[in-house]
């Protein structure tokens, strides 16, 4: 994980390609507590974290915002009470990208912090 959480997100252009299913294969084992799902067409990954209450379950979803912003790379984030769902996908290529394992292992780090 230690590579993923190092990667520095790059811009994809429309059209650009998935990761492939090598590559998936490698990074995919990385994040082991995310699932690869498919919305709306789109292969995305996809992890529920689970909190003690809404406090932190919110405070959780607003430290993934500011990652989300660093990185200029944004998930959908579903919050409810003691309970987050992230979801990574990258829209422009309608699919998973490097970038997309690599804020998944980031948001792993901060929900072990």
């Amino acid at each position: 994980m230690e590579y993923l959480t190092k990667h520095k997100c790059v811009p994809c252009e429309k059209g650009g390609p998935v990761a492939t299913a090598d590559e998936i294969d490698a990074y995919k084992p990385q994040v082991p507590e995310w699932d690869i799902v498919d919305i709306k067409g789109s292969r995305t990954l996809r992890r529920v974290f689970r909190f003690k209450n809404f406090k932190q379950a919110l405070a959780f979803v607003n430290q993934v915002g500011e990652l989300a912003e660093a990185e200029y790379h944004h998930p959908t984030l579903i919050l409810d009470w003691g309970r987050v769902e992230v979801l990574w996908t990258t829209h422009k290529i309608k699919g998973l990208h490097k970038n997309d394992f690599s804020m998944a292992a980031k948001t792993d780090v901060l929900f072990q912090s």
